[in-house]
């Protein structure tokens, strides 16, 4: 597909996570949710103090997270795609100690998590959400069919 992805692991996380750890779900994502047009977006891979304060700063809770997600201003009606044609989705931010630890938690693969945490992230830039319940059991049953197509 036309799909741009960048990914972006920091230095002290470079050897505990492989870049197809994410690039393999994004693509399934991506591929799952019928996007056929050209689109970009961006992981990193990150440490818990970066993910707080992003979480606070932007979300206004006060701890970290395991993923968060920034797609480009949707309520926004004046957004207008760019000059190049493509879709630029947003950003997926994964604190790596957070997902180290729900692995550890779940009794699976630090892989494995990372493949759950980018599945969740793109979804959410692509529009799912899980504040209320019927949003949730969508996102969740969506969640777990791109997982087992990776399995």
């Amino acid at each position: 597909m036309n799909w741009i992805l960048g990914i972006h692991i920091e230095e002290p996380f470079q050897d505990q996570v492989q870049d197809g750890w994410l690039r393999q779900p994004a693509e399934m994502t991506l591929t799952f949710e019928e996007i056929d047009y050209p689109a970009e977006l961006s992981l990193l891979v990150t440490g818990d103090q970066t993910v707080h304060e992003l979480n606070r700063t932007y979300r206004g809770v006060d701890e970290t997270t395991d993923v968060l997600a920034f797609a480009p201003g949707a309520e926004d009606s004046s957004f207008h795609l760019p000059p190049d044609g493509v879709t630029h989705l947003g950003e997926a931010i994964i604190s790596c100690p957070q997902a180290a630890r729900q692995a550890e938690e779940q009794k699976h693969s630090l892989k494995r998590e990372f493949a759950i945490l980018t599945i969740h992230g793109i979804l959410h830039l692509l529009g799912y959400d899980h504040q209320q319940p019927g949003e949730k059991q969508a996102m969740i049953v969506r969640e777990a069919e791109i997982l087992a197509r990776l399995s």
